[in-house]
């Protein structure tokens, strides 16, 4: 028998003699009294001679982390919600039972504890026991250490045990609890709704990417995790919701990187008589206080560095290009302009794709302090509008940080008959082998033949502002449950019949 089936036989063996005891090994209801962050902001002020004279009564719950026993009493630390507190046990203190229950106590039980708060002799605060409660038993041992899980695909294929080992990976899915509460507040103090459009769709659309697919059995046709819901949201502001949001999950068939996970969220949303440059305001409006409310200044440290988004950059596409030249005989204006030029530098692509291709190799790294890119090619731009100064590009820009896209918004094209030539375009990329390229969408159109009013539309990344705002290196630590290769057998509930002495 290894050590771990045997420290698994050994707490098996304890929950039987937790029942024997009169209490029940997986608890019931516990109505507690004060949270234990709470009482540490109401008391941690207090000093001894405070709380003995008020006496504060309290009824905690929580997980024990640690636990020292020294003879006819012990200390234990509770944690409950990412805060610790430590209790008291006495034997004198406590009934004959309760007392036995603290022998047989393992760390990560979860138990629940009454008393009244005071101070011991080095200054902590804690609790006095005088009632121990039993609410559910931990069978597997915890960390060693509790600052932190230090194998990361453990961290991910566990996220359960990373939230209660390491505080900082709690304090990342917190923060980014508070990033999708901010921007639904500053959306819906702007008139927007929030909405909810098919995550199963006929017809994927809305951005260039490979989907998933699956299968409807009873009407028998195949379906297409969506890869963005944005065709839906404007067939809405065509209905006449003119304010339209959605945090949605997304799906999109390609490679996983630090920046890339199959599934992800966005924040859609969609104003009727706007255009891209409202929305560029907007959303300088919008991330600063998203930062504001998330970490509670504009100004966060990524890698070291200190992004402001307080202070947006704003570059067209081929100022960008220009600003950031990457070697030597840096262009011009001019030259980034002239398809001849561009031809020299980025191959047998179109005078738009090559200009992208540029300014992904020469720029798009190098875009660290948060930045506006506008001004994008109509070639990789198909539901875009035509910018009114030059229709070979549109009204759209992107938002960069930390070097990673984290937006991309557009003067939404309301032309039904351009809308078609461009899908066309854009089957004409996919016979020239395109695989991410858009597919037609006749009933898309079909709705804009009914007037789409002039209309302002932008995609922002939950994950990867998360990862900025967090100071995160990975995707996968701001997503609770990353997509991962299986791990094969487990094994657990063999080791839990043979821990129970079943055959």
């Amino acid at each position: 028998m290894s050590l771990e089936d045997d420290l698994l036989r050994q707490r098996c063996d304890r929950t039987r003699l937790i029942a024997e005891l009169g209490f029940r090994p997986y608890g019931q209801r516990f109505d507690f009294s004060h949270t234990i962050p709470g009482i540490l902001a109401a008391y941690s002020g207090s000093t001894g001679e405070q709380l003995t004279e008020t006496r504060v009564s309290v009824r905690i719950a929580g997980r024990m982390m640690t636990v020292r026993r020294m003879g006819k009493a012990g200390f234990a630390h509770l944690l409950q919600n990412g805060s610790r507190l430590q209790i008291y046990v006495r034997k004198d203190a406590v009934p004959d039972n309760d007392w036995k229950l603290w022998d047989l106590l393992d760390l990560g039980d979860m138990l629940g504890a009454e008393g009244y708060l005071f101070r011991t002799k080095t200054g902590e605060l804690s609790v006095h026991v005088e009632k121990l409660y039993f609410l559910a038993k931990t069978l597997l041992s915890m960390p060693e250490k509790f600052h932190g899980l230090e194998d990361v695909e453990t961290r991910y294929r566990q996220r359960y045990l990373d939230l209660i080992a390491t505080p900082e990976s709690r304090n990342v899915f917190v923060t980014r609890a508070k990033i999708v509460s901010s921007l639904r507040r500053q959306l819906e103090s702007r008139g927007f709704i929030e909405v909810e459009t098919p995550m199963m769709q006929s017809l994927y659309g809305g951005a260039a990417a490979r989907p998933f697919v699956t299968h409807h059995n009873t009407l028998d046709i195949d379906l297409f995790l969506r890869i963005a819901p944005e065709l839906y949201l404007k067939r809405l502001i065509v209905g006449g919701l003119e304010r339209v949001y959605e945090i949605n999950r997304n799906f999109r068939n390609e490679g996983i990187s630090t920046q890339h996970n199959p599934e992800f969220t966005m924040l859609e949303f969609y104003q009727a008589y706007a255009d891209y440059e409202v929305l560029m305001d907007f959303t300088c409006e919008l991330l600063k206080q998203t930062a504001i409310d998330a970490v509670g200044t504009p100004v966060v440290t990524y890698d070291g560095q200190d992004l402001d988004f307080s202070h947006i950059r704003r570059f067209t596409m081929r100022e960008a290009v220009v600003e950031f030249w990457k070697g030597d005989a840096k262009p011009t204006l001019d030259n980034v302009a002239d398809p001849d030029w561009l031809s020299l530098h980025s191959g047998k692509l179109t005078a738009g794709e090559r200009l992208v291709d540029l300014f992904e190799r020469m720029a798009e790294d190098q875009l660290f302090q948060p930045t506006i890119i506008y001004k994008y090619p109509v070639e990789t731009s198909p539901l875009s509008k035509n910018s009114l100064d030059d229709p070979a590009f549109t009204d759209r820009f992107e938002i960069y940080a930390a070097g990673m896209e984290i937006g991309n918004a557009y003067t939404e094209l309301n032309d039904p008959q351009e809308q078609r030539r461009r899908f066309e375009m854009q089957l004409g990329m996919r016979d020239r082998g395109d695989e991410e390229a858009h597919q037609m969408d006749e009933d898309y159109i079909r709705a804009m033949c009914y007037g789409l009013p002039p209309t302002g539309g932008e995609g922002i990344g939950i994950d990867r502002l998360t990862m900025i705002l967090t100071g995160s290196k990975s995707i996968r630590d701001v997503i609770l449950f990353p997509l991962l290769r299986p791990e094969g057998p487990i094994g657990i509930a063999d080791r839990l019949r043979a821990a129970e002495g079943v055959q």
